[in-house]
């Protein structure tokens, strides 16, 4: 197969795999060890996330004309793409983790649901808790008022009792 038809089988992969995605990452990966890597990868896959390193030139060609348009002007030196799709902040979450533990591990940019971030807007989505918390912390904080409305009501209906 000719250079070009291997070159656009690439691009046409990558645009194929921005179909539906909710959000793409880029990190410049340089200074991850082996071991590291292992274990971003098994927590992307966890999670339904393509992480994958491609050439910046591939890349640029794949997001020409799509939302994700906006990150090619970070396409240089080493750069690998972690591309979520049904929880947004999944990708983003997992190089935030690894960067916790690599210092060398940087971001370079992302969009999350058709917003630009550079590198610190993306890290911080990458901070954010999982959807399940979230919804776990909101309906906790819905249950605390209910349930201190329903001992008021319980003390108020046994104090009525007592009159009685």
């Amino acid at each position: 197969m000719p250079k070009i038809e291997e070159k656009q089988t690439i691009i046409d992969e990558i645009k194929s795999k921005l179909e539906g995605a909710s959000s793409i990452a880029l990190v410049n990966y340089r200074g991850i060890n082996v071991e590291q890597d292992t274990q971003m990868r098994k927590s992307f896959r966890e999670l339904g996330v393509e992480y994958k390193v491609y050439k910046n030139t591939m890349l640029n060609f794949a997001v020409k004309g799509t939302e994700f348009e906006q990150i090619s002007k970070h396409l240089e030196g080493p750069t690998a793409v972690a591309i979520s799709y049904a929880d947004a902040t999944a990708g983003p979450r997992v190089l935030a983790e690894a960067a916790k533990k690599n210092d060398k591990l940087e971001f370079k940019a992302g969009i999350v649901e058709g917003t630009y971030y550079d590198s610190k807007g993306i890290e911080a989505i990458g901070n954010i808790a999982p959807i399940e918390e979230l919804l776990g912390r909101l309906l906790g904080s819905f249950k605390s008022p209910i349930s201190s409305f329903a001992r008021v009501i319980k003390e108020i209906a046994n104090s009525e009792e007592d009159k009685n």
